[in-house]
């Protein structure tokens, strides 16, 4: 085991809580991009409301998550200084990217891919399959529940208040889209946050702060819900525009559906302890929705480019943190 200085010990943990700011910032779209196209609700208001239940989202959800970055994506006897710094930058350069881009990426894929290359490039092996193969899968798998369940709540909806005037229908999603709204916002701060409190506690760990058993201290858990709900109060404006108008026009029946969708596909997540991407799972409810009301609804040229990042996330994220470990060793 490699044992770090302090200081540079408590430099790794700034940078791990920059990145789950970054992290909130580049995914408040998550939680507010549809509410504000639907205009239910101010921007200002919106990224206040999403802040404050990403913040208190840690009150509702065990630390599942925490445990699958933390020793279920590479081998927790490779992690030391060097592999978590990698990792980190790895993500933030390419949330950064896609940030400025505009492009809906997954923060979550990045930080996951950031870990993989990091850990290939220090021992050539060291990623536990298990883990990297449930979270690979989910990179498809739920945008499509989000994509479905939505389809099914629109159907649903469609169906109850088929005899309401749209005046009458638009009036009660307003206020219920409120209620989603917040919903996924919970969820997002439930299962992002996680992903940088594993991080932080692996590293913890690898230094003997935890003992012999890995855990994630209540500070570590405070700390990272604290930045992700202070990163999310800047918004990620252009991707609350990718999200929130440029797929599909969404008025608040559709936003409640959307968000609806997300929710339950977080909820479920976060509780099997699978890190998936709440960037992913949105975008394909908002899909969703679109699609039922009919496929021409959907600009599916924006869509495939969204997808085509999807993919690449990863990857990417793996090489630019496998080069910033190589960096490393030259210094």
């Amino acid at each position: 085991m490699e044992l770090i200085s302090l200081p540079l010990l408590i430099g790794l943990i700034a940078l791990a809580l920059a990145f789950d700011f970054l992290n909130g910032l580049h995914d408040a779209a998550n939680s507010i991009a549809t509410v504000v196209s639907t205009r239910v609700l101010s921007p200002r208001n919106a990224v206040i409301m999403a802040a404050f239940f990403n913040f208190i989202a840690f009150l509702f959800f065990g630390l599942h998550v925490a445990t699958t970055i933390g020793k279920g994506i590479v081998s927790a006897d490779i992690i030391d200084a060097s592999v978590i710094f990698a990792a980190l930058m790895g993500a933030i350069t390419w949330n950064l990217i896609t940030w400025w881009g505009g492009i809906p990426s997954s923060s979550s894929h990045a930080l996951v891919g950031g870990l993989v290359g990091a850990g290939i490039a220090k021992a050539g092996a060291g990623v536990v399959e298990s883990g990297l193969i449930k979270t690979a899968v989910a990179i498809f798998v739920s945008p499509t529940i989000g994509f479905i369940l939505a389809i099914i709540l629109m159907t649903i909806v469609s169906w109850i208040f088929r005899g309401f005037s749209p005046f009458k229908v638009d009036k009660v999603f307003r206020g219920l889209q409120i209620v989603s709204a917040s919903l996924y916002s919970l969820g997002h701060g439930g299962n992002d946050a996680q992903k940088t409190m594993g991080i932080i506690a692996v590293l913890l760990f690898s230094q003997g702060y935890l003992g012999n058993e890995f855990h994630v201290p209540f500070w570590v858990v405070i700390s990272c819900q604290a930045c992700m709900g202070l990163g999310t109060l800047f918004g990620g404006w252009k991707i609350v525009k990718t999200m929130g108008s440029r797929l599909t026009d969404l008025k608040p029946v559709h936003g409640c559906c959307a968000e609806t969708a997300g929710a339950i596909t977080l909820f479920t997540a976060t509780a099997m302890g699978v890190p998936v991407s709440t960037t992913h799972t949105i975008t394909g409810a908002i899909v969703g929705v679109g699609s039922a009301r009919r496929a021409s609804s959907v600009r599916w040229g924006l869509a495939k480019g969204i997808l085509v990042a999807w993919v690449l996330t990863m990857p990417a994220a793996a090489l630019v943190s496998a080069t910033f470990f190589a960096l490393t060793r030259l210094l």
